[in-house]
């Protein structure tokens, strides 16, 4: 994806993800251009430790789902992205619960993604370099990568929905840590009252780094899957 936007068949586009997804705000209250092909090594240090045990997921679908999720939406020079928000700690989560019904779809998917980079490249899908990760993914994206039921474009758009809402859900739900994702796009956050100068185009609104749950009014109504609370730190820490 070029710094237009026009698609030279180099990779994606943080920009362009979020704006197929139906922008940023469709997301916001339920839930450019990539950095230059980083090594695998490189790509690593990013990566936010995993801090809690997997709950659906096994480690090698966790480790190749993270890798897609870390293209989907990069870090780069305009903040933190997809792995530190989170996102595939979201979807692993949600697989036991919400999406409980795509469970095997990821356990297919996740599967032929690997079997098309070993294809390609003779290693995982996260152990290649960014840029080869790029071109495979452009490939389901276009549904030229095969193997995949129902077409690999099916599978790409499934994770790709995923990981935003991961990355700009309520905190609750697992994903969006630290704020990452609210952050990104200068959502300051819930509030019960908006005074008048915070309603200006022009506006600079100071984030509340708040869960919807955190509010007493909210705190009784937590979904059940997400009694997941009990162990999990809304504010991440």
């Amino acid at each position: 994806m070029s710094a237009n936007g026009d698609d030279g068949g180099r990779g994606l586009s943080r920009r362009t993800l979020l704006g197929r997804a139906g922008a940023a705000g469709a997301f916001v209250a339920l839930t450019d251009v990539l950095p230059p092909a980083t090594s695998p090594a490189a790509a690593q240090t990013r990566r936010a430790p995993a801090r809690e045990p997997l709950e659906t997921l096994t480690q090698t679908e966790f480790e190749t789902l993270e890798a897609i999720t870390a293209r989907l939406i990069p870090s780069d020079a305009t903040g933190p992205g997809a792995v530190e928000a989170g996102a595939a700690r979201y979807i692993d989560r949600a697989l036991g619960g919400a999406l409980a019904g795509f469970r095997d779809a990821y356990r297919a998917g996740l599967a032929n993604v690997d079997v098309s980079a070993r294809g390609a490249k003779g290693a995982p899908f996260a152990q290649l370099a960014a840029a080869d990760q790029d071109a495979l993914l452009t490939e389901m994206e276009r549904n030229a990568a095969t193997g995949f039921d129902g077409g690999s474009a099916a599978f790409f758009a499934l994770v790709r929905s995923h990981t935003v809402q991961g990355t700009f859900c309520d905190p609750f739900y697992g994903g969006n840590r630290n704020f990452a994702g609210w952050d990104l796009i200068g959502y300051p956050g819930v509030r019960l009252a908006v005074a008048a100068a915070e309603q200006n185009l022009d506006a600079n609104v100071a984030p509340t780094h708040m869960s919807a749950y955190d509010y007493s009014m909210f705190s009784g109504r937590k979904p059940a899957r997400a009694d997941l609370g009990t162990r999990h730190d809304p504010h991440g820490d």
